[in-house]
């Protein structure tokens, strides 16, 4: 697919300390990353490598492995998840396929290699990470013996830890057409256990359209947390589960909450000034965000629409992109210049002109925000 290469994973047979060894007499420096499980990260040109001795298992819980070092390929491609990962080649191009990944890989097929729900019991990420390969490369239908070992495992997928979860799920969000492995995943009981939130996949669909096709915009790409915004539908309350569950952060749980359950209406034709109240109310972010869960909500209903709500729609996205907060011209210490001591009744004239100033659609400049406050200043009590 002619995809851009994120990275690329050496393996060897040289033992860590070997590695860090040949990676110091060249001169580049070593990071024992993970040297407990035989990862060391070189680091050359700027650039970091992961360089992996081969492993075997020896020992597995569905989370952790202890694993041994070894110097055969085939037993260290043995303990991998899926074929299409099991491929390996030479620095001169020669490409090295024990499980038949080349054949996979063409004909769309995720398939766990050998037992799949040996595969699985040795870790219980795996029914994840099938669901994320099918999303990226797989062609339906899925793998039978796959899906019938995700669906029996699947109760346990919560002794995963929070993290791992999380960052999976994202991953299969942000896949091109997440909403028909949603689909799957949904009909093959995982989401169940892992999302019991989840709602129809129709808005999904059409926010992964927008993001992605419809939508020319530097402004509008793929977001993972806006995704599973799309595919929940649930109250405040249960955002908040969502996200405890996922361990998002403080903000990404204020963001899906805010996503989930909107404060204000987002309407693309209510007018410019409607506009510049929400944007300066909410901000352009989460005005972007609501805008575009809103619409593809509305193509979910209704694919047809109008050009001319279209429009409106990449209108005010466009404004959300280009917007700049405004700020009150006067604060507290121009009230306590007019002579008022600091206390409640300065917040409440500063509340009161911020409203004013609001009310008049932001134009009042410094000097006539200062002449409305002093009015108030004399009329007050």
């Amino acid at each position: 697919r002619k995809q851009p290469i994120g990275d690329i994973d050496i393996a060897t047979p040289d033992p860590p300390e070997r590695v860090i060894q040949l990676l110091q007499d060249a001169g580049l420096k070593a990071i024992p990353t993970g040297i407990a499980h035989g990862t060391v990260t070189a680091i050359a040109e700027g650039r970091h490598f992961e360089i992996t001795t081969l492993r075997r298992d020896v020992e597995t819980d569905g989370r952790h492995a202890k694993v041994a070092f070894t110097d055969d390929w085939e037993a260290d491609a043995a303990r991998r998840d899926f074929t299409i990962n099991t491929l390996s080649c030479t620095p001169d191009g020669d490409i090295h396929d024990p499980f038949g990944g080349l054949e996979d890989l063409a004909h769309g097929i995720v398939r766990f290699v050998g037992n799949a729900e040996q595969r699985i019991d040795e870790d219980l990420l795996r029914i994840l990470r099938f669901f994320r390969f099918y999303a990226a490369c797989g062609r339906p239908p899925p793998n039978s013996d796959a899906v019938a070992a995700c669906r029996a495992a699947a109760p346990r997928i919560l002794e995963l830890s929070a993290e791992r979860l999380r960052d999976e799920l994202l991953r299969i969000l942000m896949a091109p057409n997440p909403a028909d492995t949603m689909v799957l995943m949904r009909g093959e009981r995982i989401l169940d256990h892992l999302l019991p939130e989840t709602g129809d996949v129709g808005r999904l669909r059409l926010l992964s359209w927008l993001e992605t096709s419809a939508i020319k915009m530097e402004s509008v790409a793929a977001d993972g947390l806006r995704r599973l915004a799309a595919l929940i539908d649930t109250d405040i309350a249960g955002a908040g589960a969502v996200a405890a569950r996922l361990r998002l952060s403080n903000a990404e749980t204020a963001r899906l909450q805010a996503m989930a359950v909107p404060t204000a209406t987002i309407d693309p034709e209510g007018g410019k000034t409607a506009a510049r109240h929400v944007l300066q109310r909410l901000g352009a972010a989460a005005v972007g965000d609501l805008a575009l869960l809103t619409w593809a909500g509305e193509l979910a209903i209704d694919p047809r629409q109008p050009m001319e709500r279209k429009q409106a729609w990449q209108n005010l996205l466009a404004m959300a992109a280009e917007w700049t907060p405004m700020e009150l011209p006067v604060g507290g210490e121009d009230i306590v210049a007019l002579g008022i001591p600091p206390g409640p009744r300065v917040g409440k004239l500063l509340g009161a002109v911020e409203a004013w100033w609001v009310e008049g659609d932001y134009q009042a400049d410094r000097d006539t925000c200062l002449k409305t406050l002093e009015t108030m200043a004399r009329k007050a009590p």
